[in-house]
């Protein structure tokens, strides 16, 4: 999160008034955004494959496909685990009531220096680091137990221990009622929730690349 050495006497000038993509449309706009999410997302998966979930980032309908299953309506603390270059967290941030607050918990240092200069909603909180350490986060920005925790993590290429501290995590601090929402392309995540918070309900989302399956547990 250069020093300028342009001649200081030169009259300042509108670089948009000047500039030929001035009265870009709205679709040119969200175009020119994933394209560098997509961009940052290849980046990301080159330097760290293991965790990041693919080389590109959520399309619309999966991001569509995860804030259903969420029910985000009554939500007041919304936690985002492995959030990438933010397009689910925007979708998120648009599903979510005004006194809600979403705090995206990501490892990679590139992607939370990019939420953090891409989002300017005020209910955004972006922490950089593990997700196991979810107590503690909650417990840093003074938030109360999560009603909904959201995943993009790979949990398949996760250590044993790491996934299940992950897993053990959601489960101490979800509150009751709350959702747990997990997306992935492998059903790894299941064998790790699944004994602690029971069978969970999915569905398949083909149009993404790759597709995906939206898993959804209930805490009692």
């Amino acid at each position: 999160m250069p020093t300028n050495h342009k001649d200081r006497s030169a009259e300042p000038r509108s670089i948009a008034a000047n500039h030929p993509f001035e009265h870009q449309t709205p679709n040119r706009t969200k175009q020119d955004s994933r394209l560098a999410d997509a961009m940052a997302f290849l980046r990301g998966f080159m330097a760290q494959p293991m965790s990041v979930a693919s080389v590109v980032p959520s399309s619309p309908y999966l991001e569509q496909g995860v804030v259903r299953a969420c029910d985000l309506a009554r939500a007041r603390c919304v936690i985002e685990l492995g959030p990438g270059t933010g397009g689910s967290t925007r979708a998120l941030l648009r599903a979510m009531s005004p006194q809600a607050r979403l705090l995206a918990i990501e490892l990679n240092p590139e992607f939370s220096n990019r939420l953090r200069q891409r989002n300017q909603d005020q209910r955004l909180l972006v922490q950089e680091g593990s997700a196991a350490d979810l107590g503690l986060h909650l417990e840093r920005w003074g938030l109360p137990a999560p009603d909904v925790v959201v995943s993009g993590i790979p949990f398949s290429t996760l250590p044993v221990p790491v996934a299940q501290s992950i897993v053990a995590a959601i489960k101490d601090h979800l509150a009751p009622g709350g959702r747990f929402v997990a997306y992935q392309f492998r059903a790894h995540v299941a064998s790790y929730t699944t004994p602690e918070m029971g069978e969970p309900s999915f569905e398949w989302e083909w149009r993404n690349v790759p597709p995906m399956r939206v898993f959804r547990w209930q805490q009692p």
